[in-house]
């Protein structure tokens, strides 16, 4: 009967861990397409009630603040949702994760991510930041409960989509 304890266990790990990244998975997912029509109580279904979104370092602490409670973080990130939208175009990839457990239960991951927006203005930038979440299970699901991001670069780029030739090697002769 251990065994199968065991075995249960690990599944329950496992799912956690494929709910917590679908929870991150569908918060990029609405972040890529912020904009007036925004669905705003399904991004703040993501957090838990009493959660924390916060900017990490030097310049995110800075740049974003700290916004505790799943209104206060819902009304910070509407700000981006404009008509025009604030994002003409903007594209989160994630990488290098890893997921742990704590003895309480809770969920954490940590990941590398690459953001590449483009501005309602035109301006683009290229940005990396270390994305350290800590998960719980409320009301029937994994949300985000801590969620810190900390810049490791950001710099203006030029146009993504520019109409220029992608080189490619030559045909050979």
């Amino acid at each position: 009967m251990s065994d199968l304890t065991d075995i249960l266990a690990r599944l329950d790990r496992l799912e956690a861990e494929s709910a917590c990244r679908r929870c991150l998975s569908d918060y990029m997912d609405i972040c890529d397409r912020l904009d007036g029509d925004s669905d705003m109580d399904a991004l703040g279904a993501l957090f838990t009630k009493g959660a924390v979104w916060g900017g990490a370092g030097d310049r995110y602490a800075k740049d974003f603040g700290a916004h505790h409670g799943r209104q206060a973080i819902t009304d910070w990130l509407g700000r981006f949702c404009t008509t025009p939208p604030h994002f003409a175009m903007n594209a989160h990839f994630l990488s290098s994760e890893a997921i742990s457990h704590g003895p309480d239960g809770t969920v954490t991951g940590r990941w590398l991510m690459l953001q590449t927006p483009t501005f309602h203005d035109g301006s683009s930038f290229v940005m990396a930041a270390r994305l350290e979440i800590d998960f719980e299970f409320e009301d029937g699901a994994w949300r985000m409960h801590r969620f810190s991001t900390r810049n490791l670069y950001a710099r203006p780029v030029g146009d993504w989509n520019a109409p220029t030739q992608i080189p490619s090697p030559a045909a050979a002769s």
